[in-house]
């Protein structure tokens, strides 16, 4: 150990990473498994933001609240849940999933792989050099003979508006680690979050307010999938206002109800609130300046997440700002890890699009499912994104009540589901679900878009029938004009 402020001379390695999240893992895993030595540095729980303040957490809320909304559909089953949800065990089964915010099990997968974890807040002080600050203070300096690996992700940004510090506003963080449901929650965003924390919270017994500055709700998604989720949410009993912004906040008592006050004039009342408005790069103290970049910017990579101008560090997961999403993140590390793997060994480094070390689906196949009621699921380009990249296409729709497996799996189904067709190439450029029981169907739609399936193959690709994915030839059929 050392003196506090004093800096150790330290530990050399091949791989040094920061950031324990999902895709540092998979960094340090690919590393690890090409036998370059690996460590990885966390400053708080190793598993990252998707295992305890988002994807698990937020997904053990939703999953009860969807499986009731099912049951409620199916005839002979409906009586039986029509009761509330039991919020305490709803909770506890969320709090399992965290693992109580503890990563003992986490630490022991990274240690069974073979890296090594340090403890503390990871800065870069110059070219393939980090110097780690402990809990304690000490300070110790990694150095990287191949590569520096930024896997820090993204915070929750919250709008400096008058009243903010005061009043305490919820960000994902507390939406998903809450230990009650509050009386009345406002919800300010209409994005994934938004949308997911108020279908969960107002199932589990809050009255929810939505707070939209535009016209809908997902608005990254095609135009239906925002409507058919702000019908259900307000069946819910939800109140959704569009075209409103918060100019301020009051809390006057800091046990006490917070007032909202709108652009309109209006004012809005809630025991609690959350901004989901957007998220910024953990990148302010990593020490960029050291190596001539700006702190606190999104790190700009080539498709094998190396950072422009550089030859060591690699910039993986939601700091580059190229897909926000876990599952995108952790593929990234996948070939971040194999270009670190190739470059290391003065291997061929395969950077063409859909190769082994090009992040190729960021731009042209990234899957998501918003877990509301009903399910919202895409892959690819939407209309709109096509039509503005000036390719020639067209949108096929179907209703998706109207195929068999949709009315089997529930009465009164509402959803739709539409294709966007590359017409020069007749391959599939998007497709968007919504409906209940969807999130499974989509990534037979992914495989389509980034296998690039010819049309003319996917009519040889049968669904099974009676399922919700008979959709498919539906879809098929409309295009080919059957």
């Amino acid at each position: 150990m050392t003196d506090a402020g004093k800096i150790s001379e330290g530990s050399s390695y091949d791989v040094v990473v920061i950031g324990a999240g999902p895709v540092g893992e998979n960094v340090a895993d690919r590393a690890r498994a090409a036998g370059l030595t690996t460590a990885v540095v966390e400053s708080e729980l190793v598993g990252g933001e998707c295992s305890y303040w988002a994807c698990m957490p937020s997904k053990a809320l939703l999953r009860p609240v969807v499986a009731r909304a099912d049951a409620r559909r199916v005839p002979g089953l409906s009586a039986a849940v029509q009761g509330p949800l039991d919020v305490g065990a709803v909770l506890a089964k969320r709090d399992e999933e965290t693992s109580h915010w503890k990563d003992d099990g986490q630490v022991a997968w990274l240690e069974s792989v073979g890296a090594d974890v340090h403890r503390g807040t990871g800065r870069l002080t110059g070219p393939r050099e980090v110097t780690v600050t402990a809990p304690d203070g000490t300070e110790h300096r990694l150095t990287a003979r191949y590569a520096v690996a930024v896997c820090t992700g993204t915070r929750a940004v919250v709008p400096a508006l008058p009243g903010i510090a005061e009043a305490r506003p919820w960000t994902s963080r507390e939406a998903t680690s809450a230990k009650e449901a509050p009386g009345r929650l406002v919800v300010v965003g209409g994005g994934v979050v938004g949308v997911e924390m108020a279908t969960a919270w107002q199932a589990l017994g809050s009255e929810v307010t939505l707070l939209i500055r535009g016209g809908g709700l997902l608005p990254k998604m095609e135009p239906f999938a925002g409507e058919l989720v702000a019908d259900a949410l307000r069946e819910a009993g939800a109140t959704i206002r569009t075209g409103v912004s918060v100019t301020a906040l009051h809390r006057p008592a800091p046990d006490g109800p917070v007032t909202v006050e709108l652009d309109d004039g209006d004012r809005v009342e809630a025991d609690e609130i959350l901004f989901a408005t957007g998220r910024a790069p953990r990148t302010d103290e990593l020490g960029l300046e050291t190596i001539g970049l700006e702190p606190g910017s999104w790190l700009t990579v080539d498709d094998s997440c190396l950072v422009e101008g550089t030859d060591w560090l690699y910039a993986v997961g939601d700091v580059n700002h190229r897909a926000l999403l876990t599952h995108q993140g952790k593929y990234q590390a996948r070939i971040a890890g194999a270009a670190i793997a190739a470059r290391a060994a003065k291997a061929p480094v395969g950077t063409a699009p859909w190769g082994a070390h090009a992040a190729t689906a960021d731009h042209a196949a990234v899957p998501q499912v918003v877990f509301t009621d009903p399910e919202a699921a895409s892959v690819g380009l939407t209309l709109a994104e096509a039509e503005r990249a000036g390719h020639r296409v067209r949108a096929v729709d179907h209703d998706l009540a109207a195929v068999a497996g949709s009315g089997l799996y529930a009465d009164g189904y509402r959803g739709r589901a539409r294709m966007i067709v590359d017409l020069d190439r007749e391959i599939l450029l998007g497709v968007t679900f919504v409906g209940p029981g969807i999130g499974e169907l989509l990534h037979s739609a992914t495989v389509a878009v980034a296998g690039e399936v010819p049309i003319a193959r996917l009519w040889h690709a049968v669904p099974a029938y009676p399922t919700i994915s008979e959709v498919w030839l539906r879809l098929l059929e409309s295009f080919r004009g059957q």
